[in-house]
């Protein structure tokens, strides 16, 4: 004799030959747990127990596959509009699956080819990077609309601050990065590519902070800073790939294009993730905010200029994954810098 455990739930005792009946008519599953009557701790499937007891299973069809449709219903199959009103537009993960699985081929239809799908393909990618950063990092004190302004706030900046870079002195740190030299190249790519962006992503942080209601906690300024770099990176994704990204080979364009949606945008957002962590110390411990803005700015600017000058290569790959182990160790020793912060007031 033997039970039968479903979902935590005992029946029996049955025999082997009721258990062969239950089984061929489908009320018993091969799969279900069974234990012995003398030995209940004994757990196995119902498949183990009738193989080791050389009991032959035969579980019929009923009728054809037409007939077997038409027993099992048609709501099964199809169901009404009544599901589709009352129960799929209330189910939040039906429709963020939805969402997220067919966005790219409606706003690609739907723009029809041109800059603006470009643009709407990167606000696809920038929701997802949005959605785990909410995940991962977000705080009580983070704000949904300020998110949302301040997203769009980085690229207004940046499409205006960038110009900066036709101006002396910038215009000739940036035409160092096409110098040739090691050591001019770095030095262009740190003190105009890297101080110019990372201090464009910078600035909506600010505006933040001085809007905010309380003190912000440095993990809620990280995640309005990861926010402002996806917020730059798409826009800089779009020029790349409506520009410079069209004059390449085919097979480097397509993985340029993949790299200007998915790791770059990522690299933004982690190095003014980086620069909101020192922001915030700025705003709680205003006495040493000089030099906090400036390390706000340099050490992303820093990491930046190096990642350009090395590219896409080992060594390359080696400061990012530095840069996201920065960050992780900052906001693990967030507290224990701020204590000590506080102490040398």
């Amino acid at each position: 004799m033997y039970y039968i455990i479903r979902n935590s739930q005992r029946f029996g005792p049955y025999s082997l030959q009721a258990l062969k009946t239950y089984v061929e008519d489908g009320k018993i599953l091969m799969s279900d747990q069974a234990s012995p009557e003398q030995a209940p701790q004994l757990i196995q499937t119902v498949r183990s127990v009738l193989k080791q007891n050389q009991v032959t299973v035969h579980i019929q069809n009923s009728g054809s596959v037409f007939s077997q449709i038409g027993t099992i219903g048609k709501e099964l199959i199809l169901p009404g509009f009544g599901f589709m009103k009352n129960d799929l537009l209330k189910d939040k993960k039906l429709l963020w699956l939805a969402l997220i699985g067919l966005a790219p081929a409606f706003l690609i239809t739907f723009t029809f080819g041109t800059l603006l799908t470009y643009y709407a393909i990167s606000l696809y990618f920038s929701l997802i990077w949005g959605i785990f950063f909410y995940y991962m990092f977000s705080t009580r004190q983070v704000n949904t609309r300020n998110t949302v302004i301040l997203f769009f706030l980085t690229q207004f900046t940046a499409f205006i601050l960038v110009n900066l870079q036709r101006l002396p002195p910038l215009s000739f740190l940036y035409a160092l990065t096409d110098s040739g030299h090691f050591l001019g190249e770095l030095v262009g790519y740190i003190l105009g590519v890297g101080f110019t962006e990372e201090s464009i992503k910078a600035l909506p942080l600010i505006f933040i902070l001085r809007t905010a209601k309380e003190p912000l906690v440095p993990q809620t300024l990280v995640f309005y800073g990861l926010i402002s770099g996806i917020g730059f990176g798409v826009l800089e994704g779009v020029h790349y790939q409506t520009t410079v990204n069209t004059q390449l080979s085919y097979d480097v364009a397509f993985f340029m294009n993949l790299a200007r949606l998915t790791s770059l945008p990522f690299l933004h957002a982690i190095w003014s993730g980086i620069a909101g962590y020192f922001i915030s110390f700025a705003n709680i411990i205003p006495k040493y905010r000089r030099s906090l803005y400036i390390l706000a700015i340099l050490i992303p600017a820093v990491l930046h200029g190096i990642y350009d000058v090395l590219g896409w290569n080992i060594p390359g790959l080696a400061v990012t994954l530095f840069s996201v182990l920065l960050l992780i160790y900052y906001l693990k020793k967030s507290r224990d810098y701020q204590s000590k912060l506080i102490q040398i007031r």
